[in-house]
């Protein structure tokens, strides 16, 4: 009965999975009749979202421990409680610079993608942890923001410093089946290949639905992978 259009390079994966009724209980509070019991409205596939309920899960998707976005919930200064204020233009405005900020898109594609690699390279699969706990290894676009790629999981792929710099310059590219191609134009092709995991095929995340999509792979090797 409803056709939702979503515009190219809009998609944003959810950092966080956003229960249904979470440890703050239901998060679509406008399922929630006066007795504060859910109505019969939950059984819709399809239902109106409040601007109070939208803002209140988006914000809990893309919440970042480094206070990157506002939290939810949080006493104000003066100790009341935040509430929905009735300027809705400029909320409306504030989100959506919020969800298009390229920082903000940067920052939850890398916890996306990282975590479905494990915080392993593809490539050579190792998975170093620094001093501060923090992977060194890098979310990489399959087909660069640059060239209309989205930030889905299905075009990203976890990449060390070195693997990502030659994946980036088409020294290294990727068949469907994850076979890791190298390129003839490489000067230290024994280099390279001692660089890679023992498979000769990139680690992929144990979800299908998770693995780098075929189009975006055979985008790479025509495009930026040097035969």
């Amino acid at each position: 009965m409803y056709l939702a259009i979503i515009e190219p390079g809009s998609y944003l994966d959810f950092a966080n999975p956003v229960p249904f009724n979470g440890a703050d209980g239901i998060v679509e509070r406008g399922l929630l009749n006066d007795e504060g019991r859910i109505s019969g409205r939950a059984q819709s596939a399809v239902r109106p979202l409040s601007a109070t309920d939208f803002h209140r899960i988006v914000m809990a998707g893309l919440d970042e421990s480094d206070a990157l976005l506002p939290g939810i919930g949080d006493p104000t200064p003066d100790g009341f409680e935040d509430e929905q204020v009735p300027f809705i233009y400029e909320q409306e405005r504030e989100r959506v610079s919020q969800l298009t900020s390229r920082v903000l898109r940067d920052r939850v594609f890398r916890r996306v993608v990282l975590r479905a690699y494990d915080q392993r390279c593809a490539v050579t699969g190792l998975k170093l942890i620094n001093g501060g706990g923090r992977a060194e290894v890098a979310a990489a676009h399959i087909r660069p923001v640059e060239a209309n790629g989205p930030d889905i999981l299905t075009n990203g792929i976890a990449l060390s410093g070195t693997a990502h710099w030659m994946f980036d310059r088409g020294l290294i590219s990727l068949a469907d089946d994850l076979e890791i191609l190298v390129s003839r134009q490489v000067n230290d092709q024994e280099g390279v290949r001692t660089m890679i995991n023992r498979t000769g095929r990139a680690l992929a995340p144990q979800r299908i639905s998770e693995r780098p999509h075929p189009r975006f792979l055979q985008w790479h090797r025509e495009n930026c992978f040097k035969q």
